[in-house]
């Protein structure tokens, strides 16, 4: 299938419900350094499969566009945009302005896909599933001019699915997921925009203490230079890991290690070492997972654990190919548990003091490593729009080679991943019995 399937109906846009951009005070929301870090990289995009609800397309529209107006009320940054400042020191600085500006609304339809077209996620990317996103190609600096959330609704011949991208500097996974849940819960009530927010949300309140504010950085889209990476000839497959097999694992791991180790970290470590036996790479070259930490209570003092914002930092676990591969599931497991538990307030400032003494706004992360986003402790499937519960949850691009979106499964306790890797690897994933004992890979 091809992307000229997937046909767009209409664009629009989406203010917040109470809007009303010429009396309300703007708020201002600077950029730390984790925020500015990301500038560069493309809008995270996420989605959820339905099973086609037995309503007229344009009262799907209708509802979906209503209750993300009212939503919107309460998670306004979203509806915001960024604004750049041009400084006298040949720098710019970013902050968010919370303007009611708008989310853009997409309508699309693809007529000739099929639900198990998107469970099956079979084939070459990019394919006819990034057309169901419509976030695609837009960099996070983007903001400035297009709305720091997107919203696309395709209607397929049997199913409907809902893809959101999101600005990460607005936002991190734990605060768009938030997001979505309390959207799917006003339309399931078709409030028809009667549903108030009784509490003002809680927004990102703290900062680096030692850091001025506004940071001036190189201007993100005129020093950006042509070490970009683009990832091509990759494939898209799921890894669905039951719940027998994560106590399995988790037990095997911890039977190796010499602290304890959780049952997510034993299955990373099992995944993390099976993609990199079959990478091609020297036992020499160095390896890393790469994976999100939520900084809210581990900061000091810490957050609230419902703060509004981007509030996570990329961990970084690294080795080498031979010690990963010589030392087995335990100890590649505790290598993430200490990267984890490294991640500590102090260690938070430092590296942020650092960063702006030595400001470096990559264009993308290491292709040979595992870079793990999203988590299993977002609840995808709770997402009742008011025609029943997802049956799936999925990512879209950008695409990059080792990427792994981590949701839970739909069977409860079990996980699904979503893995971006070379056809080669696939291929040699596919026949690895040691890797399969654990892990389904659909075909």
């Amino acid at each position: 299938m091809e992307g000229e399937l997937v046909v767009i109906i209409s664009k629009s846009v989406v203010n917040p419900r109470n809007v009303k951009k010429s009396t309300t005070v703007k708020e201002k929301i600077h950029l730390s350094p984790w925020d500015l870090a990301r500038l560069r990289f493309g809008y995270l995009q996420r989605g959820l499969l339905f099973h086609k609800p037995d309503l007229k397309t344009d009262i799907i529209v209708s509802r979906l566009q209503a209750s993300l107006s009212v939503a919107l009320d309460r998670f306004y940054p979203l509806a915001g945009r960024l604004v750049k400042v041009k400084n006298d020191d040949d720098t710019v600085s970013f902050f968010i302005s919370c303007d009611g500006s708008g989310v853009e609304f997409v309508h699309a339809v693809a007529k000739d896909i099929e639900l198990s077209d998107v469970l099956q996620l079979s084939g070459s990317v990019p394919g006819f599933f990034s057309s169901f996103f419509p976030a695609t190609g837009i960099k996070n600096y983007h903001g400035v001019s297009r709305s720091l959330l997107m919203v696309q609704m395709t209607e397929m011949k049997d199913g409907i699915f809902i893809g959101f991208g999101y600005n990460s500097t607005v936002a991190d996974a734990s605060s768009i997921w938030r997001f979505i849940n309390a959207w799917s819960e006003i339309c399931s009530k078709d409030s028809g925009g009667s549903e108030t927010f009784q509490h003002r949300l809680q927004l990102k309140g703290w900062f680096f203490p030692t850091i001025d504010y506004p940071i001036h950085i190189p201007d993100p889209e005129t020093k950006a230079t042509s070490s970009v990476t683009t990832s091509t000839n990759l494939q898209e497959k799921m890894f669905h890991v039951t719940k027998g097999n994560v106590l399995k694992l988790e037990a095997k791991a911890n039977g190796e290690a010499d602290q304890k180790i959780s049952s997510i970290q034993a299955v990373l470590a099992h995944i993390w070492c099976s993609m990199i036996k079959h990478s091609g790479m020297s036992r020499e070259e160095e390896t890393h997972c790469r994976l999100p930490i939520n900084m809210r209570q581990r900061l000091n003092p810490p957050l609230e654990a419902e703060c509004f914002g981007n509030v996570s930092q990329t961990g970084i676990a690294p080795v080498t190919v031979g010690e990963l591969l010589d030392n087995g599931l335990g100890w590649a497991a505790m290598q993430i548990n200490k990267m984890e538990l490294s991640q500590t307030d102090e260690k938070a400032k430092e590296l942020a003091e650092k960063w702006v003494k030595n400001i470096k706004i990559p264009v993308s992360v290491g292709s040979k490593d595992l870079v793990v986003t999203n988590s299993n402790r977002f609840d995808a499937y709770c997402n009742d729009f008011g025609w029943g519960k997802p049956i799936a949850a999925r990512a879209g691009p950008p695409y990059l080679n080792g990427r792994l979106v981590v949701f839970q499964g739909i069977d409860q306790e079990s996980l699904d991943f979503q893995a971006c890797l070379q056809p080669q690897v696939v291929e040699k994933l596919l026949n690895d019995v040691e890797c399969n004992e654990y892990v389904n890979i659909v075909v």
